[in-house]
């Protein structure tokens, strides 16, 4: 098992370039588990822990429903805004500045073979990093991503997930809305959830925050729970 990890901070970056990017990452490590099955080698996967955030942008999932946007071509540029149909599970969501977008792109193998394992770790570590901020975060039963006050009628929504995997091989992640414009968000039906608030640490504790502080707590609970060596 290889347990070290490549962090890498993209900065802002276009989300086609992102996804392109991803897609090769992915690629190259399925064609190392895919020879070392083949000629019986045993060549170490390599890991990646990828942060980055993105000009505005919508995404919908493989299950995704179309409707679920509510701009034309018109209202898209209106907002400077793109949308993508992308190859992750999940419904439509937003992604924009302020927001950490994680791309783990983990061989599995390396740490556990269990997705539904996965997605709970990814929302643990968020839920650490909003407890370090004096939020209290929890999981909504029956939907993946971390909300506050999922036991009312007051439940929003801090972070999305959706992920793809093959071969035990992981792309894709999550968007934990740190100072995101949470207005973008009233242009969608976020994740298929027409009666659920979205929310962002910014607006649970009334200041913007710095990103980079925010990031380093994530990536330290990601790390801890994955029980991951980042380099």
């Amino acid at each position: 098992m290889n347990k070290q990890v490549q962090y890498t901070d993209w900065g802002l970056v276009d989300y086609q370039e992102a996804w392109d990017r991803q897609e090769e990452i992915f690629t190259q490590t399925v064609a190392v588990k895919n020879e070392n099955r083949l000629n019986g080698t045993a060549h170490p996967t390599p890991n990646h822990l990828i942060f980055t955030e993105h000009p505005h942008v919508y995404t919908m999932g493989k299950s995704g429903h179309e409707e679920y946007l509510l701009l034309d071509e018109v209202g898209l540029k209106e907002k400077n805004a793109t949308f993508y149909k992308i190859n992750r599970g999940g419904d439509i969501t937003y992604h924009g500045p302020g927001q950490i977008v994680g791309y783990p792109i983990l061989d599995l193998d390396n740490f556990f073979t269990d997705i539904h394992l996965y997605l709970r770790t990814l929302e643990e570590a968020v839920i650490r990093t909003c407890a370090e901020y004096g939020i209290e975060a929890g999981r909504y039963e029956g939907y993946t991503g971390v909300w506050l006050d999922a036991d009312n009628d007051k439940a929003r929504k801090i972070c999305a997930m959706g992920v793809r995997a093959s071969r035990w091989v992981t792309m894709h992640g999550f968007a934990f809305n740190v100072n995101a414009d949470l207005g973008y968000f009233r242009n969608i039906v976020p994740c298929g959830i027409d009666d659920k608030d979205v929310t962002s640490l910014e607006r649970e504790l009334g200041r913007k925050l710095d990103m980079e502080e925010a990031k380093s707590k994530l990536k330290g609970h990601i790390a801890d729970l994955f029980q991951m060596e980042l380099i």
